[in-house]
């Protein structure tokens, strides 16, 4: 499996070391504005992991994994165009949206775009289509997070709080105003409950084509009040260089027989840990087949059976847990 990784910060450097042990790799080409980045984050992992530049790496890989902050879009087709699947963390709407549109190229190509394969979304689109597999029908789909990976994603958290958010509702796209409708969340311990709130999310874009009839999908971030008062303001201080440990929720409402149930499914982990493993394991799903069908989609659509991806993610240590109805109490599922 020949590899190109572009973006080397915090959720780039995981995803590499993630790459790094996967079975059957050939190469892993580190791609990066900054070249001491790419040669720092590829010596350190050694064989087969080299720096390189985009152009002449995407020539002849398998999949591109795109971690950089921006400008996923142009990466993506460029590697579509080499006959390469795309794998991407993206969670900025309109990257998201970017992305989704290449569906139809993709599927001419047979390759796939996986688009938001990262924290959230990503790993909870893979928990929200475990948990909707126990039902008959999906009709409410509800994501929350809390935490953020390295810089990029906390500038890029401090931003979403600003923008409006993008809800599916009865069959419409409804945007509402970021920052609002605040809702207490329970997360798996240390983390626990906190409110969170409406922003630019990409969740709703990705969830709500993957269940067929779904009334309602939302997606909420947790945030404080000062994160409110000044997201429209340049962040007051410089971001951690990785974030600390967050943790995300995904509640799913829906029919089983003649009655309706809620599940309730989470996740606790350093985001750009989690991520980095979710963007690894997702491209060697794409270069082995193993994806439901090609095409750009998020991984609840394109991952038919979620527990073996489940189960491979709790190897490399990233788990889920059950919420199992008491505040705060989650039970490893």
């Amino acid at each position: 499996m020949r590899v190109v990784l572009v973006g080397a910060g915090a959720v780039g450097a995981r995803a590499a070391r993630q790459l790094h042990s996967v079975d059957g790799l050939d190469s892993l080409a580190v791609v990066d504005a900054d070249r001491a980045r790419a040669e720092a984050v590829a010596g350190s992992l050694g064989v087969p992991a080299a720096p390189a530049g985009f152009d002449e790496a995407v020539a002849g890989a398998d999949v591109v994994v795109l971690t950089q902050p921006r400008g996923h879009r142009p990466a993506a087709e460029r590697a579509l165009e080499h006959g390469a699947h795309v794998v991407s963390v993206a969670d900025d709407v309109e990257e998201v949206r970017g992305l989704l549109a290449l569906d139809v190229e993709a599927r001419e190509r047979a390759l796939s775009v996986v688009v938001g394969a990262g924290f959230s979304p990503g790993l909870t689109c893979l928990l929200a289509r475990h948990a909707a597999d126990d039902f008959d029908a999906v009709d409410e789909v509800h994501v929350a997070k809390a935490g953020t990976g390295g810089p990029a994603c906390a500038t890029r958290h401090h931003r979403a709080l600003s923008e409006p958010s993008v809800d599916w509702r009865d069959g419409t796209w409804v945007t509402r105003r970021g920052g609002s409708g605040r809702e207490l969340c329970w997360f798996p311990d240390p983390v626990g409950p906190r409110d969170c709130y409406r922003a630019g999310l990409a969740e709703a874009l990705l969830l709500a084509p993957a269940f067929v009839g779904v009334q309602r999908v939302t997606a909420r971030v947790a945030a404080s009040r000062r994160d409110r008062i000044s997201a429209h303001l340049p962040m007051l201080r410089p971001p951690h260089p990785e974030g600390l440990v967050g943790a995300v929720r995904v509640e799913v409402r829906g029919r089983r027989g003649g009655t309706r149930d809620v599940r309730v499914l989470g996740a606790l982990d350093r985001p750009a840990t989690g991520a980095g493993a979710v963007a690894a394991l997702a491209a060697a799903w794409a270069v082995n087949g193993d994806l439901a069908r090609p095409g750009a989609a998020g991984l609840a659509e394109l991952v038919g059976d979620s527990v073996p991806f489940l189960a491979e993610l709790a190897r490399r240590g990233v788990r889920a847990a059950v919420f199992e109805g008491a505040a705060a109490s989650f039970s490893t599922a």
